[in-house]
């Protein structure tokens, strides 16, 4: 069922119900929103303000949550409609099951569907039928809260997958865009694979309960279920994207230290590495998974990026908040690293205190303004054992990058516990490397450096 279809479906239903149909603004909002456009473009098609396309727009939501008696909007909206649209359709008596094969074969279960003749034409032909569009399911993904920069991961990515890379892992500091990227990936490589599903391990699912959920998810279309996810991987080109990996490691410990009862994690994700087949699961986390080194090594099948900042793509997130003063845009960029997250919360904040005059914000630079950032940071470092955190104390107060051999001289520990910490800290995306020299050198995350100068 496509987008088209979908639409009408959905007025016939609202007719059925209030004895209206649609007006042509909602539909055009109903229907660009099932093609993942935002409110900024649909108020440029339909020649509205923004204003009133996203007041239109939860008119609408309250319209279809009546109608449905579900909690809808934007973020869901389609994968209830399709489920309510699969529902409906499989009341029809004896042609259910025809109809039912016809949904698992060509409808996505969830809000994205961007399939055209095109698409399908392009389709990989390790596929088991190119004329089926891809089954989707990213109910549980958050929203794509912006879908500028990120080109030259983006391409890597595709690249990787391409080559059959078999497992990839996305590690970065909390709100760099992590899951932003893989859902921009996912809107251009989808015709590749015939599943794509997003969960995330945010409230610890044993792994036994997700192989569960993920071979209910690929049986779907299965006329005999198989016994193993690694079948499912092998009969099908698959993608697996689990989100929030650092929730299965242990808190106050080295980075990537599996917690007792989720070590088995850890072989799956080796089999995944190691075992023949055409599928990809897309690891993404806070810290680098301890394994993944020794893997990468290994097997060419497996692959990470370390993500960071978005660069000079971080000037969209300053000119969508319509600040002044474009000449210190660089400097402002470059002072919080290009982390998305955090340059929203700074621009956000010139805003509510300079008028958006980032001049007015920026004369002091040697007193660095933190603001909310520190919720982000003090949630990494929460995470630390109590011998990196005397590490990590210890780089705040060095004016230098330092070399791996001036472990303190207060620390209590071997050179190779030193070399570990070290590792650890990196790991984590806290320490970072400084390029270009040798010996090589290390040093703080300047913004981390910043938190812990001010605070302990």
């Amino acid at each position: 069922m496509d987008v088209e279809e979908l639409s009408k479906w959905t007025d016939e239903q609202v007719f059925a119900k209030t004895k209206q149909h649609l007006d042509s603004l909602h539909k055009s909002i109903l229907e660009s929103v099932l093609q993942r456009q935002n409110f900024h473009k649909i108020a440029v098609n339909n020649g509205y303000s923004y204003d009133h396309v996203k007041r239109e727009g939860a008119k609408l939501w309250k319209l279809l949550s009546d109608v449905f008696s579900k909690d809808i909007d934007q973020r869901n909206v389609r994968s209830i409609l399709e489920n309510k649209a699969g529902s409906t359709i499989n009341n029809f008596g004896n042609a259910s099951h025809t109809i039912s094969n016809y949904i698992n074969s060509h409808v996505n279960i969830c809000r994205e569907n961007p399939q055209s003749l095109e698409d399908i034409e392009k389709r990989s032909p390790s596929s088991q039928d190119e004329n089926k569009s891809p089954v989707i399911e990213l109910t549980t993904a958050p929203e794509l809260n912006y879908n500028y920069g990120r080109n030259s991961e983006t391409s890597t990515l595709k690249e990787w997958i391409l080559e059959q890379t078999r497992l990839i892992t996305i590690y970065g500091l909390s709100g760099i865009g992590k899951t932003a990227l893989i859902l921009k990936l996912i809107s251009e490589i989808n015709t590749q694979f015939d599943y794509i599903i997003y969960r995330s391990l945010e409230h610890l699912p044993k792994l036994i309960n997700l192989k569960d959920e993920l071979k209910q998810f690929f049986s779907q279309a299965q006329i005999t279920p198989l016994p193993e996810i690694i079948d499912y991987f092998r009969s099908s080109r698959c993608l697996v994207i689990l989100d929030d990996v650092q929730n299965i490691f242990k808190t106050g410990n080295f980075a990537g230290q599996y917690l007792t009862d989720y070590k088995d994690y850890c072989k799956f994700f080796q089999q995944i590495a190691t075992l023949s087949h055409q599928s990809c699961l897309i690891l993404i986390s806070w810290e680098k998974p301890g394994e993944i080194e020794t893997l990468e090594k290994e097997n060419k099948q497996t692959k990470t990026l370390h993500l960071q900042g978005l660069g000079e793509d971080g000037k969209e997130i300053l000119r969508q908040k319509d600040l002044q003063d474009e000449d210190k845009w660089d400097e402002l960029i470059t002072l919080y690293q290009s982390h998305p997250a955090w340059l929203n919360i700074i621009a956000s904040t010139i805003i509510e205190l300079f008028n958006g005059k980032v001049s007015l914000f920026m004369t002091d630079e040697d007193d660095l303004f933190l603001g909310d950032i520190e919720l982000y940071l003090e949630s990494q470092l929460e995470r630390l054992s109590e011998l990196e955190k005397n590490v990590i104390n210890w780089l705040a107060n060095q004016d230098e990058p330092i070399d791996i051999s001036q472990k303190p001289a207060n620390m209590e520990v071997s050179q190779a516990k030193f070399m570990h910490i070290l590792q650890s800290l990196t790991r984590r995306g806290l320490v970072e490397k400084v390029p270009r020299k040798e010996p090589a050198k290390f040093q703080l995350n300047s913004i981390f450096q910043a938190y812990i100068k001010s605070n302990f």
